[in-house]
């Protein structure tokens, strides 16, 4: 039997009732029992991450209150989206009276967001303090040209804003809004569709198909990359086009994974996906950070998730992850190979990984609901010789 992690059954019953649901009609559309509900909220049970993704949304909470730590985590549904970011995109970016930034401006400075989100350890912080006006400047030059009679004009200023909401989707899932992170998911790709741009409406379902990967609609997602796959298709064949799709084709072989589908996420991602990867070389098409290693770390999460947490680390053991442009793909690599580990119960190679990651970005740690609770896993069973460490890591990430 799993062991008691009463604060996370506290949070749902807490917010189940706020709710005013039954346990009945919330275990109903979860998927589960009554009865395992039951034992979740009395700390009995430890909900699986899917099963506690399932509980965030129908609750209509961010999976971070559900894990927080203290009574205040129970009152706080935004507590790592920064206000000023909700703001700004509930309110569809401020009218000013000030003159519209140029596109060459606002181009540098969407690209300069992205900089950040890919390679700064703090990058919830620092794209907390510029993305609210970046959000407002953006829907402004969109309203200042949307009528343009400069067409190329018009189409550069919908490109950069498929971008900037491309970053927000990424921000706001890791965060913990999936709700807003659908949101900016489907602004992307309006912006993408009237730049008229073939790559970014790519990309715009790449991201799309993440949303509903985290939404648990995995059906949706695939036929949605599918989709995507098929629009690139009608393109002149291009390094561009093809990684385009190839990272498309990752998001079908996760969707799949999800499924329990194993032959068919092992044949995609040995298959198409593996071919593009050889065509397309290394890159990072549209921030997808897609290439024959990612290809690779793909395989990793694949039988990792099936169980076969000894293949998974063989194969993690042939993989260089130092160049890749993207801090938040390096952090998940860890994170799975951390959690190949877990499942394995070798305790101290969890906590070298995990204080990796800590290195790596602290502000990714301590907002992942697997990685706290691996912390909490480790903290009930780690041997005296590595306790304070535990206790040390436990403390920095507030978890009580």
């Amino acid at each position: 039997m799993n062991a008691p992690m009463p604060h996370i059954g506290e949070h749902i019953r807490f917010w189940r009732e706020k709710r005013q649901r039954t346990q009945a009609a919330v275990a109903g559309l979860c998927g589960i029992t009554e009865e395992y509900l039951s034992q979740i909220e009395r700390g009995l049970k430890v909900p699986s991450l899917q099963v506690l993704y399932a509980l965030a949304r129908e609750l209509s909470v961010p999976t971070a209150a559900l894990l927080g730590d203290n009574q205040s985590d129970l009152v706080s549904e935004n507590a790592y989206v920064a206000d000023g970011v909700v703001t700004a995109l509930i309110g569809y970016g401020r009218e000013t009276a000030v003159r519209p930034v140029t596109p060459s401006e606002l181009r540098e400075r969407v690209e300069s967001a992205w900089r950040i989100w890919q390679t700064s350890p703090k990058r919830f912080t620092e794209a907390a303090a510029i993305l609210p006006e970046l959000i407002c400047d953006t829907e402004n030059a969109i309203r200042a040209h949307r009528l343009s009679s400069d067409s190329e004009v018009r189409r550069d200023i919908f490109r950069t804003a498929a971008d900037l909401y491309f970053m927000l989707r990424s921000y706001c899932r890791r965060a913990g809004r999936i709700d807003l992170s659908l949101m900016v998911a489907d602004r992307a790709l309006r912006s993408a569709e009237e730049a008229d741009d073939p790559i970014r409406s790519a990309a715009a379902k790449w991201n799309l198909g993440h949303v509903l990967l985290a939404e648990g609609e995995h059906e949706g997602a695939k036929e949605t990359a599918v989709q995507g796959i098929e629009a690139l298709q009608q393109l002149p064949e291009g390094k561009d086009a093809q990684a385009m799709a190839g990272a498309l084709e990752l998001v079908a072989v996760v969707a799949d994974a999800r499924r329990k589908n194993w032959w068919h996420a092992r044949e995609r991602l040995s298959g198409n996906a593996s071919l593009r990867a050889e065509r397309a070389g290394e890159g990072n098409i549209m921030w997808t950070v897609f290439g024959p290693t990612n290809v690779d770390l793909h395989t990793v999460s694949i039988e990792m998730e099936a169980g076969e947490a000894a293949e998974a680390l063989r194969v993690a053991d042939q993989i260089d992850t130092s160049n890749l442009p993207s801090i938040e793909r390096r952090f998940t690599f860890l994170l799975e190979v951390a959690r190949c580990y877990d499942l394995r119960r070798e305790d101290p190679a969890v906590l070298v990984h995990l204080l990796d990651l800590e290195a790596i970005s602290p502000e990714d740690l301590a907002r992942n609901p697997l990685a706290r609770e691996m912390v909490c896993r480790l903290r009930r069973r780690v041997r005296p010789t590595y306790r304070r460490q535990v206790e040390a890591l436990a403390q920095r990430l507030g978890i009580a």
